[in-house]
């Protein structure tokens, strides 16, 4: 409202206020003496001011003189203090006008130089917010998350409130590469321990660009798989397993026969079990035999199926009563396996590639403990020291087979 207006209305107030006045006054003169006057409530102002109620008695032309002027002193008194408040508070919009376009300036040179903001998802905030629990069984909920996650839904879902932590929430800048060129740097990358957090963010920041590219896709997939094990944090390792399963699922759909989207669904689902109770955990050890099976037809020179084919079959061979009643009570067939079948995988995998991890070696050691060969347990306890020691499985794995040594040796 203009400030001439404002004063408008004022005087306008005053005046009728004034002319109400002599009103009364010539009301007082002319009545019969004696009899009482009361006036109406009015003067009414909305929400800002009480009504006001004159139900005075009013004697003389003096008291009625003096009861009308203190009312009017309250009006008017209310009206400037609306007024100055109006006037501030339009001042504080013009200022805030002016502030927001120099916002972006101002934290530019905080951050200390000219900056690229990356676009993340909700999820996806600052990493030193740790995540929630994500309520979620394995197929529920937590698919709509992982694939808004991945950038293949550009809506919001249901969990939107929820943060995530990503390696960085700022990126300076995004080389743009071909397909081939980035396949290969995080092929590359992958290799050491600390580059594969680099070689996520590295397809992180081209999702948008490559999502649909079946060989990017397993590869996404495999890199949540990699910030998993990376991970110490239960819940960031939970969310990054329930992301990457579903991301694999996808490039199945996809690409049904392309044995690296087998792989690494298979692996995820391993991953996801971890958090799941014994029903689940069955489910999802069935699904990844199945999709292992697929995987190790597709592609039968990878040696990491038969690790992990190996490993499966140790792990059956090791389940209690209760736990192989459970599985067939699901799937209508108690499932079996043995350590000479463990065996076989192990060793299938060290023909396909000599000296293939730490892992697979103690798995060996482990296998020819159970099966009471001694000098075979030793003979691969002892080539494991000559492997270098690179990632977290690794160390594991040599401490594990320190304790295999030791009571072989008692």
């Amino acid at each position: 409202m203009p400030y001439s207006t404002n004063k408008e209305l004022i005087l306008g107030i005053m005046v009728g206020t004034a002319g109400i006045s002599l009103l009364l006054l010539w009301y007082h003169k002319v009545r019969k003496p004696g009899i009482a006057m009361k006036l109406p409530e009015f003067l009414s102002l909305g929400n800002t001011f009480n009504s006001i109620t004159l139900q005075d008695e009013i004697h003389d032309d003096q008291g009625t003189t003096v009861i009308f002027q203190e009312r009017q002193l309250q009006v008017l008194e209310k009206l400037n203090e609306l007024l100055t408040n109006m006037e501030e508070l339009k001042e504080e919009i013009r200022f805030l006008k002016e502030a927001i376009p120099k916002l972006e300036e101002y934290i530019q040179d905080e951050l200390g130089g000219k900056i690229t903001v990356h676009k993340i998802s909700p999820q996806h905030r600052a990493r030193k917010r740790r995540l929630p629990t994500i309520q979620s069984s394995a197929t529920s909920n937590s698919s709509e998350e992982a694939e808004s996650e991945g950038g293949y839904i550009t809506a919001n879902t249901d969990t939107e409130e929820q943060s995530v932590p990503v390696p960085k929430a700022f990126n300076t800048h995004v080389e743009e590469l071909n397909l081939d060129v980035l396949l290969q740097k995080v092929d590359h990358l992958r290799m050491s321990e600390s580059g594969k957090s680099e070689s996520f963010e590295l397809l992180r920041d081209h999702k948008e660009k490559f999502r649909d590219e079946i060989e990017f896709m397993w590869r996404f997939a495999r890199a949540y798989g990699d910030m998993y094990e990376l991970s110490t944090n239960t819940q960031e390792k939970k969310h990054y397993a329930n992301i990457g399963k579903t991301l694999s699922e996808r490039a199945i759909n996809r690409a049904p026969m392309n044995g690296h989207c087998h792989l690494w669904y298979a692996v995820l689902c391993g991953y996801v079990s971890e958090f799941e109770g014994l029903q689940n955990k069955i489910n999802y050890g069935h699904l990844f035999k199945e999709h292992l099976d697929i995987a190790i037809k597709l592609l039968p020179e990878e040696p990491f199926l038969y690790y992990l084919k190996g490993r499966y079959c140790y792990t059956v061979s090791k389940l209690s009563w209760i736990e192989k009643k459970m599985a067939a009570t699901l799937f209508g067939k108690i499932p079996s396996s043995t350590v000479q079948e463990a065996l076989h995988n192990f060793l299938k995998a060290e023909e396909l590639c000599p000296g293939y991890s730490n892992p697979n070696y103690m798995y060996l050691a482990k296998c020819y403990t159970d099966l009471e060969e001694n000098q075979n347990a030793l003979k691969f306890c002892n080539l494991a020291l000559l492997l270098p020691t690179v990632t977290k499985e690794d160390k594991e794995a040599q401490k594990e087979m320190q304790k295999i040594m030791t009571s072989l040796k008692r």
